[in-house]
């Protein structure tokens, strides 16, 4: 291995969101996605030279910047993308805060599965809108859409609807025929589809392969907003830097007339960080890859040898996130109990789940802290 993914910084005493909700007590911080490892040499390179330039005022993004994105997606999906259709956000969860802003009105419905990323919950509330959530179904050991339930729960109000490829927190990656499904389900019900794939580049599974929703017709990609960043793969969340990529004309007006005066520009050295890394950086994510890979399979062996009362109950195929039932071990406050014995992890309840059923676990840390942090876990259920 060329890069080193076992001694990172210390993070402690730093601006680490992750870190200081711990400040002063020995818990480890396997709750909000964002990794500890430092970001890739060549990414870290160019910010090193674009400070040095000394001058950081209002950006854009030059043709280099869009054009390392644009062939990263041809390569890595076989997606033409022209850099017409691009919108820069400061983040992703902006994206999907303009998706409903701009296609929706007061009282009108947006649909997703649950358990999800909180915030495609909490984003149709921020603004006078309906969230509706369909829970997913595990079968046979493996999360399925329950499409029955998900006709049942389109109503004429219902405008979006929010997708998570791959999916957090079941590190779920989609089938290419469940997609075109969904597609047909979007299309018949006039829905808007909105992807957020900020994890797309983290595919563990290497005979799984990550498709693009706008991808799958041209009649799907003219109702399609593709929410990308390179945050989640490379480790920059803090340099707000994402994507919209809205191939419909129309579709992509609204969304920009949403923005307008509220969301802000992207910074000059995020713009550096995401050329570097869709550019340079591709044999580090892919020793990344092999590492988190490693990172799952110690987590899953040991999960079933240590801690009676913890199932992973489908594979982990994608991410660096585990999602733990332990409805079993018969908790009020799962997440309370592990936190007194030093491990901080992220709590169901806030994905659409009853609280006590599951937690979530970021694994995207050096190996001994993941091993540290279980064998805490294992001491929290004796």
């Amino acid at each position: 291995m060329n890069f080193d993914f076992d001694t990172p910084p210390d993070r402690r005493g730093t601006d680490s969101q992750k870190w200081q909700k711990y400040a002063g007590r020995d818990v480890l911080p396997l709750w909000v996605a964002d990794m500890d490892f430092r970001s890739p040499p060549a990414l870290l390179a160019a910010l090193h030279q674009r400070v040095d330039h000394g001058i950081f005022g209002y950006a854009r993004p030059t043709a280099a910047t869009t054009e390392a994105f644009v062939t990263a997606c041809a390569q890595r999906y076989g997606w033409a993308v022209d850099p017409a259709w691009l919108v820069w956000l400061p983040g992703l969860v902006v994206g999907l805060n303009v998706v409903t802003q701009a296609l929706t009105t007061a009282g009108e419905e947006v649909l997703t599965l649950a358990p999800v990323y909180p915030p495609f919950l909490t984003t149709p509330r921020n603004s006078g809108r309906v969230s509706t959530a369909v829970p997913w179904a595990l079968v046979a050991g493996r999360w399925e859409i329950d499409w029955e339930a998900l006709e049942r729960a389109v109503t004429p109000q219902t405008k979006i609807f929010l997708l998570c490829n791959p999916h957090n927190p079941l590190a779920r990656v989609w089938r290419r025929d469940e997609l075109v499904h969904l597609a047909d389900f979007c299309l018949r019900h006039g829905l808007v589809l909105c992807s957020d794939e900020i994890h797309c580049d983290l595919i563990l599974d290497p005979a799984l392969n990550h498709f693009p929703t706008a991808t799958l017709g041209p009649e799907i990609a003219a109702r399609t907003v593709t929410l990308m960043a390179p945050s989640k793969t490379y480790n920059v969340p803090g340099l707000g830097t994402s994507l919209a990529i809205i191939p419909d004309p129309a579709l992509r007006a609204k969304f920009v007339r949403a923005t307008a005066g509220i969301v802000a520009e992207v910074t000059c050295l995020g713009y550096t960080a995401c050329e570097a890394a869709y550019r340079d950086c591709e044999p580090w994510r892919q020793e990344l890859l092999a590492y988190l890979r490693g990172n799952r399979d110690y987590l899953t062996d040991f999960v079933a040898r240590e801690l009676p009362g913890v199932k992973i109950e489908a594979p982990i195929e994608a991410t660096y996130l585990a999602w733990l039932n332990v409805e079993a071990l018969g908790l009020a406050d799962p997440v309370a109990r592990f936190e007194q014995h030093g491990a901080g992890l992220s709590d169901g309840f806030h994905f659409g789940e009853p609280r006590g059923r599951h937690v979530r676990l970021n694994f995207g840390c050096p190996r001994a802290t993941l091993a540290e942090a279980l064998h805490r876990l294992r001491a929290a259920l004796k």
